[in-house]
């Protein structure tokens, strides 16, 4: 029997190449309603959003967050940083900015769930995405909050990028599961 949930799951794929066509308001509600729909800890959903369509400011994040990253020695010679055309966001016209609350059994665990639930209903839709780490130290500046108008009480904890893929994603090699007991 066939399983359209798993089929999803096993298929969809980080991706770096998109077509620059937008996607538009009644997609991304609808993915971010299919974000809230994500468990949480005693249903705090401690999750907001932050939604970047315009590519001016996206390039803007891009650029500060090259330069941030060009003087941890982590990154050194892993990304082309000083390289002007490259953008972290891969060409993806659609950066969600999944917050959280301070407060909370484990908020930023649930913001992870729902981005996962985004993650997969994009797939589904024939959309693509990618979690881009690169960008959450630079958009948790003061500097940053302040310009995309995030209280201070929320915390930038995941950024996707999504839109429509530019060719296939080859699949990806997993390790099989890591056991640590399994007790009858």
């Amino acid at each position: 029997m066939k399983n359209a949930v798993l089929d999803v799951i096993m298929q969809r794929r980080a991706t770096r190449a998109y077509t620059p066509e937008p996607v538009d308001e009644k997609t991304v509600r609808a993915l971010l309603d299919a974000a809230i729909h994500a468990p949480s800890a005693s249903n705090g959903q401690p999750w907001s959003f932050i939604v970047i369509q315009d590519p001016l400011l996206l390039k803007r994040i891009s650029d500060r967050a090259k330069l941030e990253l060009a003087s941890h020695p982590h990154w050194k010679g892993t990304l082309p940083l000083a390289d002007p055309q490259f953008n972290i966001f891969y060409g993806a016209p659609t950066l969600i900015v999944i917050c959280s609350k301070a407060d909370g059994f484990d908020p930023t665990g649930d913001c992870y769930l729902a981005g996962e639930n985004l993650m997969l209903a994009a797939w589904e839709m024939g959309l693509a995405t990618c979690p881009i780490g690169l960008a959450r130290d630079i958009l948790q500046t003061s500097a940053m909050k302040k310009e995309l108008n995030i209280p201070a009480d929320a915390k930038p904890v995941l950024p996707l990028i999504v839109g429509h893929p530019q060719g296939s994603m080859p699949s990806t090699e997993r390790k099989p599961p890591v056991i640590h007991a399994w007790k009858r």
